[in-house]
């Protein structure tokens, strides 16, 4: 029986009284809220992009009876006309685009503004409801709602062509397009604006449930994210099929046995996951965004903040391909090349920690000794037009893989997994920017040939990465560095040129950590189930079991870990990463 807890909540105390589930109980709730206002009220329900406003106009808003009703969307400019303003960002590229820089008021028509404004302004009592993206930005609220959605519900909703990007009827369109106009460009400018309402808002409301609305006060909302901070947590995983995925997963967290495999697992990505607050009987999903938005110092570090500002710089995920099928060949770019091309600040740098395997379970890293780079280019061209199978077996090196040995691959190193191998990948967290060279003659699940970027590639592979240096640098790069009464302590990584350090804790009694004045990301590598305690009473004890990933807020400084329950006195195992400073 799988302990693997796939709905993580935190209990957020005192506010069990802050919460409403259902339309009826929220419109309730509202009605008398604005009952409370004198004459001409005002009532703004801003919205993140992809909430479904079919289902907040019929539920929400024609209950409350507004004597004017204002869609802020039909304010903004056309969606053709923001395409051309960001046709920079987005590129001809079918993946990638380039980070937009640009703030929710530049979309808006400033006309359009003006004559809602005198509309609102004309009408002498009544209520005024707005609603829809960068709605706050038209009027001064007496009643501020936030509808607010995880990232993943959003490309849910992309794939099942419910919704198209903002101000778009690009419902049938490519899904990786989709996505990239959202990555870059939609979700930043979203951000923008929603923390610059966070102490504002009245009200949060969690839409990513269709027909389940939940919504709790912005006090309640701020609290969670203040008592959230201070304790161990975890995030909402999710789980994903894919072209080579496998069956590991599916059998050791208990996963839907009809879908054909699970290719991927974020469970510990802030910018991807969210978190389920716990109000009384109400649980609340927010993207877990809001909490570096709001938290950054105490949550990343001091000197962590410094160098990333809001943004999580580390990002734990799963690869399954136990029963599945190779990873595509590929390589991540440079630091410059991913800055002057994409906008991003750092680079995808990574690791594989090898969490299980079966047979004769292989890693592709680096190029073999003495190999021609023209060659090599000019066959993964043929290959990519279908002229020939790529003789990666002529280029590529190919390492034997057994369970617990750590993989370091620095940007720029030609990589990938082999079949039946569990990789828990621990990396920096821009997680995009793969570069396909090679995907072994496969369509994707769309049917579609799956993209490759040769072009990119070219300029990311660095030639030096050889057998002999693979060798010396990038395998278990093991080092004991303390030890004690019942555990002991290895550095395991990263390499020189990435900026996240891997400890392993190996132990069968109480270990402590320090968070060494950066955020720790740790996942149960050994062991059936785990305890995290506080020295001091800090925070309640939190129970961790095998292959969950948690986060240790940078504020807790020191924490300990044991063995716990049916796992007391046996030896388990923690990887932990955190960053270098």
């Amino acid at each position: 029986m799988s302990k693997y807890n796939k709905s993580p909540e935190i209990v957020v105390n005192n506010h069990d009284h802050d919460a409403w589930k259902g339309y009826d109980e929220i419109v309730s709730t509202l009605y008398y809220k604005l009952k409370t206002i004198s004459g001409k009220k005002i009532l703004v329900i801003d919205c993140y992009p992809g909430v479904i406003y079919s289902e907040i106009l019929q539920e929400l808003i024609r209950p409350l009876n507004p004597e004017l009703l204002i869609h802020s969307d039909d304010l903004a400019f056309s969606g053709e006309h923001i395409t051309k303003m960001i046709e920079r960002n987005l590129t001809d590229d079918r993946v990638f685009g380039v980070l937009s820089s640009r703030t929710m008021d530049e979309f808006f028509d400033e006309e359009k503004v003006r004559e809602a404004k005198e509309k609102i302004e004309n009408l002498q009592s009544g209520l005024v409801i707005i609603y829809g993206v960068g709605a706050s930005l038209i009027e001064q609220p007496d009643l501020l709602i936030y509808a607010d959605l995880a990232r993943w519900e959003i490309q849910q909703r992309y794939r099942t062509k419910s919704i198209g990007n903002w101000k778009m009827e690009n419902f049938e369109e490519d899904v990786l397009k989709k996505y990239k106009r959202g990555y870059f460009v939609e979700w930043r400018v979203a951000d923008r604006h929603k923390k610059g309402l966070y102490h504002q808002i009245d009200f949060l409301l969690d839409t990513n449930e269709k027909n389940n609305p939940k919504m709790i006060t912005g006090k309640a909302f701020l609290d969670g994210l203040h008592q959230a901070v201070k304790r161990p947590f975890r995030l909402v995983p999710y789980f994903d099929p894919g072209v080579w995925g496998g069956q590991w997963m599916k059998e050791k967290f208990d996963l839907e046995r009809s879908e054909k495999n699970f290719a991927w697992s974020f469970d510990g990505v802030p910018e991807e996951n969210s978190l389920y607050l716990k109000y009384g009987e109400v649980r609340v999903e927010i993207p877990s965004t809001n909490l570096i938005f709001n938290h950054p110092v105490e949550l990343l570090g001091d000197r962590v903040h410094a160098r990333f500002g809001t943004e999580f710089p580390i990002r734990f995920d799963f690869l399954d391909t136990m029963g599945g099928q190779n990873l595509s060949l590929q390589v991540h770019p440079l630091t410059e090349y991913i800055q002057e091309k994409f906008g991003m600040h750092y680079t995808q740098d990574e690791s594989y920690y090898i969490l299980d395997k079966e047979g004769d379970a292989v890693v592709y890293l680096g190029v073999k000794e003495d190999i021609s780079p023209d060659e090599m280019i000019e066959d993964l061209r043929k290959a990519e037009k279908g002229l020939i199978s790529f003789p990666d077996e002529k280029y590529i090196n190919v390492f034997p893989a057994k369970k617990h040995d750590h993989f370091l691959i620095p940007a720029g190193t030609i990589h990938c997994s082999g079949e039946n191998t569990m990789v828990l990948e621990i990396s920096a967290t821009p997680y995009i920017f793969t570069f396909k060279l090679w995907d072994w003659d496969r369509l994707g699940l769309d049917g579609l040939p799956r993209p490759v970027h040769i072009d990119h590639g070219e300029k990311a592979i660095q030639w030096d990465r050889n057998t002999a240096w693979v060798k010396d640098n990038l395998i278990n790069r093991f080092e004991r560095i303390a030890e004690g009464d019942g555990w002991v302590e290895e550095r395991t990584g990263l390499h020189e040129r990435e900026f996240i350090e891997t400890r392993r804790h190996w132990f069968s009694t109480k270990v402590t950590h320090e968070t060494h004045g950066s955020v720790n990301v740790l996942n149960l590598v050994e062991g059936e189930e785990a305890i995290i305690e506080s020295p001091t009473g800090e925070f309640e004890p939190f129970i961790v079991h095998y292959a969950e990933t948690f986060i240790i807020p940078e504020c807790i400084k020191e924490y300990s870990i044991r063995p716990y329950g049916e796992s007391e006195g046996k030896l388990l195992a923690t990887i932990k990463a955190f960053v270098r400073v």
